[in-house]
């Protein structure tokens, strides 16, 4: 009888170019993100919308804001897919060249004195390019990190691609600083364009780092001894269905952030307040700052002590510090404003945002890892995106309540308790082990050897 032939072992490892490669893709599709949340506060409304009413002007460029995350869910079952299939290394280079166009298309769109309705209809289908982009550059670089890294500091190197959104939405405040600080008529004719044209840039370096990056050992491995999965969608729902939800909760943790940078960032500079449009800015920039240095000390010390405990600080501190944040700005206290919004946004919300790549992808397998990550994540995402939208409402006819916003923002932040008091310990689990309690029958026909 013939003995099989092993399958040949997985190539080492390349962490630190993995983390890179990460770092740089998610700093691009989150500097193109909130270049958009960051003008759908303060610019669109008045180009874009009927400026006569600019309440209903204001909620409607808001309203785009989510639109992208509606379409986020959507991307996610296809580039999930995908990137099951045919690797992570190929969803990580689409969607970068994707998002980097879609980018620049908005700034070269006609404004609605130029079009009329045409206009927000192109900006809403550019937006849409966004969020299909969005769904699969955040799973494909958190999926790429951790195959890549080595057991015992997956929570470090996998936290790269949260500290590249950080990176992004840093650059794209400092970016927007000195062009909201141009006098009205350039603003609102030329000035609000360049951000979103200097994008190429950043999607140009990105892609010559992606490009030469090797595919994942654990992909590798997975496709040489049992092939890949042929309906991960399947065996997703068949084996990680509790996973699955656990990710969907624990992503509306991202609502933290979109009220921190979009609602907050618009009220603030609302006649009810009456905040600088720059000072504000600012905020969001020392913020940012804090967090790029906190995200990989709180991964770090989750590889030592545990993601669940990291986590649960950053999900529950996140509810109470919301409330100090969103009361400073209604005093109109610049002192306040600024450390409350670095202690909420740099410090605690980092805790749990530094550390869910890691905990969400050792829930999966790696046969379904990206698809499991991108969906769950997506799903909740696009619940996060509209919170924007229902801060607004909720804020009452004057846009003013921000205790109803707070409460609001609180509670979005009890699923994701739930999702850790409820999720398994991963970080002493190897990485070939992990997803093994979801999936203890062996492989079914879904499974084809590629």
């Amino acid at each position: 009888m013939s003995v099989p032939t092993p399958a040949p072992e997985a190539p080492p490892g390349q962490p630190k170019k993995a983390a890179t490669a990460a770092w740089i893709g998610s700093a691009l599709e989150y500097y193109d993100f909130f270049i958009y949340g960051s003008a759908a506060a303060l610019i669109f409304p008045e180009i874009f919308f009927d400026d006569s009413d600019p309440a209903t002007a204001t909620l409607l460029s808001l309203a785009t804001f989510g639109v992208a995350y509606a379409a986020r869910p959507v991307g996610a079952f296809f580039l999930g897919h995908v990137g099951d299939r045919m690797g992570r290394k190929k969803i990580m280079v689409f969607t970068l060249l994707l998002m980097g166009l879609s980018t620049f298309l908005i700034g070269c769109l006609p404004t609605r004195e130029q079009v009329g309705t045409l206009a927000p209809v192109l900006l809403v289908l550019c937006r849409v390019l966004q969020g299909i982009s969005a769904a699969g550059e955040q799973a494909s670089a958190n999926s790429m990190t951790l195959e890549h890294a080595p057991d015992g500091r997956r929570g470090f190197f996998t936290s790269f691609t949260l500290s590249g959104t950080q990176g992004g939405q840093l650059l794209a405040t400092l970016v927007f600083i000195p062009v909201a600080a141009l006098p009205e008529e350039h603003l609102l004719s030329w000035g609000w364009r360049v951000p979103f044209w200097l994008s190429v840039a950043v999607a140009v370096v990105g892609w010559f780092i992606r490009r030469n990056l090797d595919e994942t050992p654990a992909f590798e491995q997975q496709t040489a001894s049992q092939g890949v999965v042929k309906l991960p969608l399947v065996v997703l729902v068949r084996e990680h269905w509790a996973d699955v939800l656990r990710v969907i909760g624990g992503a509306l943790i991202a609502s933290v952030s979109t009220i921190f940078t979009v609602w907050a960032l618009a009220y603030a500079t609302s006649d009810s307040v009456g905040m600088s449009r720059t000072a504000m800015l600012w905020v969001g920039a020392l913020a940012n700052v804090v967090a790029l240095a906190a995200i990989p000390l709180w991964a770090t010390l989750s590889d030592r002590i545990g993601r669940r405990p990291v986590y649960l600080i950053g999900a529950a501190g996140s509810a109470v510090t919301m409330f100090l944040y969103l009361w400073a700005i209604s005093t109109g206290s610049y002192p306040l404003t600024f450390v409350a919004g670095i202690l909420c946004f740099g410090v605690v919300y980092s805790a749990a945002n530094g550390v869910w790549p890691a905990f969400y992808g050792e829930m999966f397998s790696t046969r379904v890892r990206l698809s499991g990550v991108a969906i769950g994540t997506q799903i909740g995402f696009a619940v996060a995106g509209f919170a924007v939208t229902f801060a607004a409402r909720i804020a009452g006819p004057d846009g003013d309540d921000w205790s109803a916003v707070a409460l609001f923002t609180a509670a979005l932040c009890v699923p994701p308790v739930i999702a850790a008091l409820t999720a398994r310990e991963t970080h002493q689990v190897p990485t070939e082990r992990l997803g093994e309690r979801a999936a203890e029958e062996p492989a079914r026909p879904e499974t084809v050897t590629a």
